[in-house]
């Protein structure tokens, strides 16, 4: 699936505020890819989870989340994703890739990128191969899902993004 022309447009639009404010267009909000939702639910996996993915201890359920929540929510979790992925890859990355692939990380977590295929493939200095494997990443609780299937695709296709245009 590809992105809509609405998560593109700002997308480009962030391009000057840096990977994170890119990664959390791309995840959070109405329109991002995590689908924000303002109660508690069971993700696929079966994890509590609410708002843009957010998952662990302190969800309350039952309560509605408001969207100052839920930004905050989200700007926390991605933290631990941007520490991972800034100190493991060791090749120069654009804003949109360092987007891509804390947007990545902070959905598979730190432990499978250290542990990846993808990460070995990009400090060789493959960074198309790197992108590729991002389409292996598909399943949950031991299911392929199409929803992880179009998010990986519009991860990559950021992940191979050269500049503001390359969309």
């Amino acid at each position: 699936m590809p992105m809509t022309s609405s998560l593109r447009n700002k997308l480009i639009a962030a391009a000057g505020g840096g990977a994170m404010l890119i990664a959390s267009l791309f995840l959070g909000g109405q329109g991002g890819v995590e689908g924000r939702r303002y109660e508690a639910y069971k993700d696929v996996a079966g994890v509590w989870t609410v708002c843009d993915g957010h998952t662990g201890r302190g969800i309350v359920i039952g309560k509605t989340y408001t969207d100052g929540e839920c930004d905050a929510l989200l700007r926390k979790d991605l933290q631990p994703a941007k520490r991972t992925v800034d100190r493991l890859v060791k090749v120069p990355l654009g804003e949109y890739q360092r987007a891509a692939l804390y947007s990545f990380v902070f959905n598979v977590g730190s432990d499978a990128f250290f542990k990846s295929t993808l990460l070995r493939k990009l400090n060789k200095g493959d960074q198309a191969g790197a992108c590729d494997e991002m389409r292996r990443w598909v399943y949950a609780g031991g299911m392929k899902w199409k929803g992880l299937q179009n998010r990986r695709e519009m991860e990559r296709s950021m992940c191979l993004a050269e500049g503001k245009d390359g969309l």
